[in-house]
C-alpha cells in the first residue's frame, strides 16, 4: 500500500512540475525562465523514473536522472535535435536545440530538489508509520 501512496504523490508532484514548466515557458522570463526551466525538467526526469520504479535509491535515480538530462544536452551538439524541433513543438521541449554548458549544473540542481522533495518528506511519514 506505501507504494501506491507513494506513486500518487509522486505522479501529482508530476503534473505539479509539468504545469509549472508550461507556466514559466509561457512566461519567458529571459534567464531567470530558463533556467528556472531546465531545473524542472531535471526534476521531471527525476520524478518519471522513480514513478516507473518506485522501490529504486534516491542516489540511483539522482544519478540515472542528471545522466538522461546531460545525455540530451550533449546531444544538442549534433544537428538532430534543431532539425526536430525545427518540426515539432514537442520535440523542442524534450530535446531542446542549444548545447549550454551551464545547463550541465542545473540539472544536477533540479534532480537533486526533486530527490530532497519527495524522498525526505516520505521517509519521515514511513519512520513515524513504523513507530
Amino acid at each position: 500500500m506505501r507504494i501506491v501512496r507513494f506513486r500518487l504523490l509522486v505522479a501529482a508532484a508530476i503534473v505539479m512540475t509539468v504545469g509549472l514548466g508550461l507556466v514559466v515557458h509561457s512566461l519567458g522570463w529571459g534567464w531567470l525562465g530558463k533556467y528556472a526551466g531546465d531545473a524542472l525538467y531535471a526534476c521531471l526526469v527525476y520524478l518519471l523514473i522513480v514513478l516507473a520504479t518506485p522501490r529504486i535509491r534516491p542516489r540511483t535515480a539522482l544519478a540515472a536522472a542528471i545522466g538522461i538530462c546531460w545525455a540530451v544536452e550533449f546531444f544538442q551538439l549534433t544537428p538532430w535535435p534543431a532539425e526536430l524541433a525545427a518540426h515539432s513543438t514537442l520535440a523542442r521541449l524534450i530535446l531542446g536545440t542549444t548545447f549550454n554548458i551551464p545547463d550541465l549544473a542545473i540539472y544536477l540542481v533540479g534532480a537533486g530538489l526533486a530527490a530532497a522533495a519527495i524522498h525526505r518528506p516520505h521517509r519521515e511519514a514511513s519512520r513515524k508509520g513504523s513507530a
